[in-house]
């Protein structure tokens, strides 16, 4: 890989992952309130299963569209990770705490641990070593989560609070393990793999979800169930995991601090959710630890960067070639 070739910088593909990181974190910051939407008239678990069982046809039609060959044996392990934290783990989770009371605003920054949990497993499944820096500055972020769940729930933690912890770890586990093997494979096709793996419980338990939960059609149900079928199922992992891979899994994880902050500006505007002082000071502690974060360095033990660097290899030849996703 030659430096001198701006496509194969280390620094611009690490630059370019951590925009990536931002336009998923963008994504998914609107899939609470979409959520909200879609309980005006569905059952919390044909939301949480059935938004899969739907993102696994486009998934399906889009390895069909490139011919796409399947992954290797060593992955599939992997792929069933994904499929239990983001499939399964976190969409059934989050749903049933916003079906148990749990407002939007609340929600998001409670999920803003997720960024902590997610650089524990990259080191524990990745090889990556981050900094003292880095460490006190995801600790300073947990601390601002943590607190406000305590504050807002007059000192006790709340089933709907215990529903979303769950919920964080299930994702952090599916996010860590998922940009691992998107160092092997382009990120969309980690997504579309796991959501294809799945289908198999998904499909089957989604018609019978519709069959006897008599689910009410409304606009706004449509609407929510729609944009987290294609977009926070499916579409924002393209940008995800690509951008995990990229800059690196602990680094670029902690971008995703920013998204309660985001998502208390949409509920607010579609939800009409009141945002008190608490719940802004806390999602600005949190942007705050976001800023520092990319301020600290991440070091990558010498086996993973042999293969770090094979896959910026195989990333810089896709960007040279300036190809658009899908992939094959």
């Amino acid at each position: 890989m030659r430096n001198e070739d701006s496509a194969t910088d280390p620094t611009r593909i690490a630059l370019g992952g951590l925009w990536l990181a931002s336009l998923g974190v963008l994504i998914y910051s609107f899939t609470f309130p979409a959520t909200v939407f879609g309980l005006e008239g569905l059952d919390p678990y044909l939301i949480g299963i059935g938004r899969s069982a739907a993102a696994s046809a486009l998934a399906a039609v889009a390895l069909l569209a490139v011919r796409a060959r399947p992954p290797r044996r060593d992955q599939w392990l992997g792929l069933a990770v994904v499929c239990a934290g983001v499939i399964f783990g976190f969409p059934v989770l989050t749903t049933l705490a916003l079906d148990h009371g749990a407002s939007s605003a609340h929600s998001a920054v409670v999920i803003g641990l997720l960024p902590a949990a997610t650089a524990v497993l990259a080191v524990l499944r990745a090889g990556e070593r981050p900094s003292r820096a880095f460490w006190l500055a995801s600790a300073a972020g947990a601390a601002c989560v943590t607190g406000f769940a305590l504050v807002r729930g007059a000192g006790q933690v709340s089933a709907a609070d215990l529903l979303l912890f769950a919920a964080l770890l299930a994702a952090a586990a599916g996010y860590a393990e998922g940009a691992r093997l998107a160092r092997a494979m382009p990120g969309w096709r980690v997504i579309s793999w796991a959501l294809v793996l799945a289908a198999p419980i998904t499909v089957p338990v989604t018609v019978w979800l519709l069959a006897t939960t008599d689910p009410q059609w409304t606009g706004r149900a449509a609407l929510g169930f729609g944009y987290v079928t294609a977009f926070s199922a499916y579409l924002g992992f393209f940008a995800w995991y690509e951008g995990l891979a990229r800059a690196g899994i602990a680094r670029a994880s902690q971008v995703q601090l920013a998204q309660p902050l985001l998502t208390l500006v949409w509920s607010g505007i579609f939800l009409n959710e009141l945002i008190d002082a608490t719940t802004a000071v806390a999602a600005v502690g949190v942007l705050v630890c976001v800023a520092l974060t990319q301020r600290t360095r991440v070091r990558r033990t010498q086996d993973d960067s042999r293969a770090v660097a094979e896959s910026d290899d195989v990333t810089a030849s896709r960007l040279s070639r300036s190809s658009a996703w899908p992939t094959n």
